[in-house]
């Protein structure tokens, strides 16, 4: 454990790339293979269940520290971190286990979950009494699933390709899945990720899925297209849709459902499953999952584009994404679950076809394929990502206002040429998100938080309402609606902290409420009714696009503002 803490500590002390690929390989150069295989699974985003409630180690740290609770939550709201404030108040141990991080995940920590909270906190302290300072923290850390410090999982690849001069490609193709909920890290797995590369590789994939390739945001103005992108048939124009990115893989007769967070959800989409008795082995699939109700005459596999005469097309049955949300946060998928929010995959490319890796083949060969693999499979749960054509960008960018409409997000722009690559690259061609504007409410800021980490001192979180009411009505009052900490700039967080300190007028907590002084534009993704919040609207991806420094509070928008963007 010492020397994951210690690795942690290096990663935690720099903002520079190299420094921290410094860090990683010398970590991994010592490490046993089984403590290498764990610091690789928390590195790349590997967040286990927790395993401990937060409760009992709140509890836990206050009688091993033999201090009062309202000392305790005022050092945590001081600090901003749990595991950080946990491991400063506890007396700290003049002797620490030398025990391996695996040993101490494997026989210490894991053994953990499931236990009476009794139990948990008797075990606690005998835990924490073998561990340095450091240690403490990072334990805790992993104990509450909240383990970050600034490391992407390309940056991981990148330290371990270099480890084993291997291509930083190969080493992210074997780390797809690795940080799923259902794997557990070992020696073997890890000498597997910078093992040699060997031509038996491919076929003992199993389940395994391809690293997605994103897009790029466009956000240029669209008479600066044709200088930047040339001739619209150049590339290949679909909708972007507003669903889960997940990758079908069928294998040796049975098929895998993973999203883009490398999580493997194929018990979540039973009905997807119902696919492989029609697709091929040695099949993957790129695409959307989309709630969709199909009307009776839509054929599958067949959905048209939007052309310069059409209307908005009635013959799209996608539907909003809170459906989708609603589905995959229930436990039990029921009868009715399934009827009601039915899903289909709208695919876009193929990455492997006939047990053969498709990703270097152009991108309009890939999808001709797709086509006539769509076609051989008459599943209205698989249909065909429907391409969109134009005369010009113009015309294009007409056509992209009907987006809402549809109930997509905008449109995605591919290459024609275009390989499928390895996350946001530009080395084998170009995808792009061309995304309408978001909608957007001038709001009132109410309530704040403190944040986390370095902004542990300041009020950075925030809750925002709008008007119930119009001006002069006597039972006019604030309601709120969503939640937002992003957006703002350093030194506006400043000031905005300055004024929160000078204008609260209540705390419950940790959240203090304040006079309504302060005017924010939100923006904000998607917007749907919602019978949990107060104003009966929930919205998604909330984030502030600019302080209204113009506008009084008064003048902030209505709940009717945000009924009729319902509509």
């Amino acid at each position: 454990m010492k020397a994951f803490a210690t690795l942690y500590s290096r990663l935690d002390a720099t903002t520079s790339n190299n420094a921290k690929l410094a860090a990683m390989r010398d970590y991994f150069r010592a490490a046993d293979p089984a403590d290498a295989a764990w610091a690789v699974y928390f590195l790349a985003g590997g967040r286990p269940r927790q395993l401990v409630p937060a409760k009992v180690l709140r509890a836990t740290a206050i009688a091993v520290a033999q201090l009062p609770e309202w000392l305790f939550e005022e050092s945590y709201q001081a600090v901003g971190d749990l595991a950080e404030t946990i491991s400063l108040l506890v007396p700290e141990v003049s002797h620490s286990s030398d025990e391996g991080l695996a040993v101490w995940l494997q026989d210490r920590l894991l053994s953990l979950r499931g236990l009476p909270p009794e139990e948990q906190a008797a075990r606690l302290p005998e835990l924490w009494a073998q561990l340095d300072r450091l240690s403490l923290m990072v334990s805790i850390k992993l104990i509450t699933g909240a383990f970050r410090v600034g490391v992407s999982k390309l940056l991981v690849t990148r330290a371990l390709a270099a480890l084993a001069d291997l291509d930083p490609k190969r080493v992210a193709q074997r780390l797809v899945g690795y940080t799923d909920l259902s794997h557990r890290p070992s020696a073997e797995g890890y000498l597997a990720l910078i093992a040699d590369e060997s031509e038996h590789e491919h076929a003992q994939r199993g389940g395994q899925p391809y690293p997605f390739f994103l897009a790029h945001s466009l956000q240029a103005p669209v008479d600066e297209f044709d200088t930047l992108l040339g001739a619209p048939e150049h590339w290949l124009v679909e909708w972007k849709w507003d669903g889960i990115r997940a990758q079908l893989v069928k294998r040796d007769g049975q098929i895998w459902i993973w999203s883009r967070g490398e999580e493997l959800v194929s018990e979540r989409f039973p009905e997807l499953c119902e696919l492989a008795s029609c697709l091929p082995d040695g099949t993957v699939i790129d695409g959307e999952i989309l709630v969709w109700r199909h009307p009776p005459e839509q054929p599958p596999a067949a959905l048209p584009g939007i052309d310069t005469a059409a209307p908005i097309l009635e013959s799209f049955g996608v539907q909003p994404f809170a459906l989708l949300q609603q589905r995959i946060g229930r436990k039990n998928l029921t009868a009715k679950v399934l009827e009601e929010a039915p899903v289909s995959v709208l695919a876009y490319d193929l990455l492997e076809w006939q047990s053969e890796d498709w990703r270097q083949h152009p991108h309009h060969e890939r999808r001709q394929q797709l086509e006539t693999l769509a076609a051989q499979c008459p599943n209205p749960r698989l249909m065909v990502s429907p391409l969109v054509t134009g005369s010009d960008w113009q015309d294009l960018a007409r056509q992209r206002e009907a987006s809402r409409a549809l109930g997509v997000e905008g449109m995605m722009i591919k290459a024609r040429a275009a390989q499928y690559g390895v996350g946001r690259t530009k080395d084998v061609g170009l995808w792009w998100k061309w995304k309408i504007d978001p909608y957007s409410v001038d709001a009132v800021l109410i309530y704040a938080q403190r944040g986390h980490g370095r902004r542990a001192s300041l009020y950075t979180d925030f809750t925002f309402a709008v008007w119930d009411g119009e001006p002069g009505e006597p039972e006019r009052k604030l309601v709120p609606f969503a939640k937002a900490y992003s957006g703002l700039t350093d030194e506006e967080m400043r000031q905005v902290d300055a004024i929160i300190r000078k204008t609260t007028v209540e705390k419950f907590g940790p959240v203090r409420s304040v006079t309504p002084t302060l005017v924010f534009e939100l923006g904000f993704e998607g917007i749907a009714t919602s019978s949990r919040h107060k104003s009966g609207i929930a919205v998604r991806f909330p984030r502030m696009l600019r302080w209204r420094l113009d506008k009084p509070v008064e003048e902030a928008d209505t709940l009717e503002t945000l009924k009729e963007l319902l509509g």
